[in-house]
């Protein structure tokens, strides 16, 4: 990965967590409208609600990860380059 992999990258991480946050919120209103109704409905989106909750803590792992890649391939790349000395 070089620096002009930085924007998609950030791109997809700022889009995955737009999409993480308004479905939890969604998923939260669903809960809220079904905990009247239905217990067991209410049970299954709160147990989806913890799984994905606990997904988002990865998001700063995956971040780390793309700026290490994105800072070992501009190392490498400039200790690889053949300048004709």
């Amino acid at each position: 990965m070089g620096l002009g992999d930085l924007y998609p990258a950030v791109l997809m991480i700022v889009l995955i967590g737009i999409v993480l946050g308004i479905g939890l919120y969604v998923l939260a209103e669903v809960s809220e409208q079904t905990a009247v109704g239905s217990v067991e409905g209410a049970e299954a989106i709160n147990t989806t609600i913890t799984g994905l909750a606990g997904l988002s803590t990865w998001i700063a792992v995956i971040v780390v990860v793309i700026a290490a890649s994105i800072v070992l391939g501009v190392v490498i790349s400039s200790f690889g380059s053949n300048r004709g000395i």
